[in-house]
């Protein structure tokens, strides 16, 4: 029997509107309201989301998994391949296959990744600070999926056991320099870390990286490069910023109006640049205990203290210089007095006496030895230069014993275990 045209238009219209509504059914049914992300650590879920499900299939649970699954890509830096899976018709999972990069170095305005065999995998004009940067890795030319022309292959070996242990304990450095003699150097924000040659590499980082955390706030060289089987003494070669107290760079003086007192905090621009530093001076006499005359009565110029003990007269300019490059003078509680043996910033140093005899001692040996410290031969001393240092004894216990003799400081009660806690004898149980 045939069908009017009538009726074949019902049953062409009941055949769209059944298969549009399974159409919509299906999509509802299974519905993509989570994505999860694994194996990414180059780029966050929202961006590997973002990269990897593109166009309107991927909010479907089964189509997602066979379209956007890719076991190869190029357009994605630093990722080999993903595949996307449903967990259930609500969830899917991407999982990322990275690249095995271990290492960068610069090339003309871009970046080279290359992985542990030294191949070129990937190049960027951005840097990923997740990836450990080398300078001194120096090649005229380069080719995708082949390996980096480099002449010297040690230099190789020693980026990757470096990135080795870079990514066993996350403390990658900004940058790490390799100089045409082979020595290394590793730079932690103000801090550069000379490793010297290859050798002992493994031993150097350990207690490097034990140290690092109880130096975060200072600026300077840490010596590594003697660290053998024999001696484990690692030296801060500290930098003092002579430009944060410095009166003489200080630019304030202005108040908030603009008006030019001499002591208001802010420069001629309106910043806020703070108070006036102290000198030496200036912070010794605001400190000084002194003022107190022999009855017990506060003239300001009297020479004993509020318990009646005698503290001499207030500092001078002279009386300060007097004391070479002795720091000292300060009580315990930070308080002046002209003969305490620890510096403004509380560091311990000793007494004037020890100090001037040990510029006399350096002083003698100088002239005696034609400027030869005589500390050669013993593997675990400590050369203090001008800038100061500290040295860190590690040992087998990286224990910390701190001496600073330029600067001031000298921390010999106090000890540093590879954990930072801090432990004294002296002061703490």
């Amino acid at each position: 029997m045939k069908l009017s045209k009538k009726n074949q238009l019902k049953i062409t219209g009941l055949i769209v509107v059944l298969l549009l509504a399974g159409v919509i059914f299906f999509f509802t049914y299974y519905q993509v309201d989570e994505v999860q992300v694994m194996g990414s650590s180059h780029y966050s879920e929202k961006q590997i989301k973002k990269m990897v499900l593109r166009g309107p299939m991927a909010s479907n649970s089964i189509l997602a998994p066979i379209i956007y699954t890719k076991k190869n890509t190029k357009d994605v830096p630093f990722v080999e391949g993903y595949t996307v899976t449903r967990l259930n018709r609500h969830t899917i999972c991407v999982s990322v296959k990275e690249k095995d990069i271990v290492g960068c170095i610069p090339y003309l305005d871009s970046y080279i990744y290359f992985d542990r065999n030294g191949t070129f995998i990937e190049s960027a004009t951005e840097r990923n600070e997740k990836i450990p940067f080398f300078d001194g890795i120096k090649v005229k030319h380069v080719i995708y999926n082949e390996e980096l022309p480099i002449k010297d292959k040690m230099v190789m070996n020693t980026a990757v056991a470096l990135s080795t242990i870079f990514q066993k304990n996350d403390k990658i450095p900004d940058h790490i320099e390799f100089s045409d003699d082979g020595q290394i150097s590793l730079l932690y924000g103000d801090i550069t870390v000379k490793l010297g040659k290859d050798e002992y590499l493994e031993d150097k980082m350990t207690r490097v990286l034990a140290i690092l955390p109880l130096i975060s706030d200072k600026k300077g060289i840490l010596h590594a490069e003697n660290v053998n089987d024999n001696s484990k003494m690692i030296t801060l070669e500290q930098e003092k910023d002579e430009t944060s107290d410095s009166s003489e760079t200080w630019t304030g003086g202005y108040d908030e109006e603009g008006n030019y007192t001499g002591e208001g905090e802010y420069d001629e621009n309106g910043n806020y640049v703070g108070a006036k530093p102290q000198t030496d001076l200036e912070y010794a006499l605001s400190k000084w205990v002194g003022g107190y005359d022999e009855e017990g009565d506060y003239t300001g110029t009297g020479e004993y203290d509020a318990d009646m003990n005698y503290v001499g007269p207030a500092p001078t300019e002279e009386s300060m210089a007097a004391n070479g490059s002795w720091t000292g003078g300060y009580r315990e509680d930070g308080s002046y007095d002209g003969v305490g043996e620890y510096d403004r910033d509380g560091n311990y140093v000793g007494s004037v006496e020890e100090a001037q005899n040990s510029d006399e001692a350096d002083s003698s040996g100088a002239s005696e030895d034609g400027g030869t410290s005589g500390n050669e031969g013993n593997s675990d001393s400590t050369d203090t230069g001008d800038s100061g240092e500290q040295s860190y004894d590690t040992g087998d216990t990286d224990d910390y014993s701190g001496e600073e003799t330029d600067s001031g400081y000298s921390d010999e009660a106090d000890s540093y275990s590879d954990n930072g806690d801090y432990t004294s004898d002296s002061e703490w149980e």
